[in-house]
């Protein structure tokens, strides 16, 4: 290597280092929303319903179902206006729901209210895109710790949000929550700020990657129904439904069900989140160690663990411990289920399978998180934990055929 090609690779690498440290911020900044929106989105719904509450949690669904939509716009943004400029868009259009949210709850307009959360919901969607751009503008020896500092942004997020929430929901006061979301209008302004600053390497960079022997692209159809995909997709989308449900459901059990203050049970989903994304930093050595089907067995019995914690008691200590477990059951059975997932595909035939796993993922999720609050109104906290048994039993059957196919298939 010379003095000119070392300088460059110097150069490529400060450029990059400085792009992850600002899309660190934003994802700081931005990622702060979603654990404000579930904190207090079903307790604000609920005190807008008449006598019939079951509709409480339906702005949630607007959330996820605007996650969903967020996730496949992004992409298409990207190509048109570049990923900087589609991130910053995605920043605007989260300030925009949270002005609107913070509106409609002093209008008392329920489904304003959750077209407000839908909003919300795609600017998270974009957000979710922000750890592959972090890799993508990273050399191959940095993308590791590129991705390790967006998950380490996504713990400042998870106690930034629920803080907002528990300083500003009274600031528009006799209108409860309207000043929490009102609040998280120039902290969303400031990530565009943030984002102006990046430099990005463009898209169509990334093609020249062509190397290897090619084989043919499967049909959809061929993929998705071997047992190996079958398994990652179920566990993966069952541990991320079960999780959206009682997280849900949590803040309106505590609250509504128990006569918790919201700003323990804010803080309850603070403790959540931070479960959800602190473990990520060694899920990816445990999967390496352990395969990932033993990770995806791992998460399934710590869910089963926070069914028994909330089953225990409806005292504070059973909430807060109950969704800790969640979020770290969560963690390990979603991560290693997308490991399984993304195992069972070629690159050739990455998109046409990511796009067909997302579908039916984030529909389940809007339809878990629009099933909680009918649940909780219906049969109450005990049974919503329930639901947990059946499910993780299932998955773990599901598992422990996987590992017994590819024990099969090595000897």
């Amino acid at each position: 290597m010379d003095a000119t090609t070392g300088a460059g690779l110097d150069g490529q690498f400060s450029t990059a280092k400085r792009n992850v440290g600002l899309l660190a911020v934003a994802q700081a900044i931005l990622g702060s929303a979603p654990p404000l929106a579930f904190a207090v989105g079903g307790l604000a719904g609920f005190q807008m319903l008449g006598a019939d509450k079951s509709l409480s949690t339906a702005p949630l669904t607007g959330f996820n179902i605007g996650v969903a939509v967020g996730a496949i716009v992004v992409a298409a943004a990207s190509r048109v206006l570049g990923r900087r400029e589609s991130f910053m868009v995605g920043a605007l259009m989260g300030a925009l729901g949270s002005a609107l949210a913070a509106f409609s709850l002093i209008q008392s307009n329920f489904w304003l209210f959750a077209f407000s959360l839908l909003l919300m919901g795609i600017s998270g969607g974009f957000t979710q895109k922000i750890r592959f751009a972090a890799a993508d503008a990273s050399p191959s020896f940095y993308k590791g710790k590129a991705i390790s500092w967006i998950l380490a942004a996504g713990i400042i997020s998870a106690i930034v949000g629920p803080q907002i929430a528990i300083w500003f929901k009274d600031a528009l006061a006799p209108v409860t929550f309207a000043g929490a979301f009102l609040g998280m209008v120039p902290l969303l302004l400031c990530a565009i700020g943030v984002l102006f600053f990046l430099k990005l390497p463009s898209l169509a960079d990334k093609k020249a990657e062509a190397s290897g022997p090619v084989r043919p692209v499967r049909p959809l159809r061929e993929i998705v129904m071997t047992q190996r995909f079958m398994t990652g997709m179920i566990c993966g989308i069952s541990s991320y439904a079960l999780m959206t449900f009682m997280m849900t459901g949590a803040p309106l059990a505590m609250v509504i069900g128990c006569g918790f203050s919201s700003d323990l049970a804010t803080l309850g989903i603070q403790w959540h989140v931070i479960a959800m994304f602190a473990p990520s930093f060694f899920t990816g050595m445990l999967i390496t160690r352990f395969g990932a089907e033993k990770v995806v067995a791992g998460g399934l019995l710590i869910l089963m663990a926070c069914a028994v914690v909330a089953h225990m008691g409806i005292a504070l200590w059973n909430f807060w411990g109950a969704l800790v477990l969640l979020g770290i059951g969560w963690n390990f059975g979603f991560i290693g289920a997308t490991a399984i997932v993304a195992s069972s595909y070629r690159p050739a035939e990455a998109d046409k399978v990511q796009g067909f796993h997302d579908i039916i993922l984030f529909s389940t999720v809007a339809l878990s998180s629009f099933s909680s609050g009918k649940v909780f109104t219906a049969f109450g906290w005990s049974v919503m934990n329930l639901v947990i048994w059946p499910i993780t039993i299932a998955c773990l059957l599901l598992v422990v055929l996987q590992l017994r196919a590819a024990a099969r298939k090595a000897a």
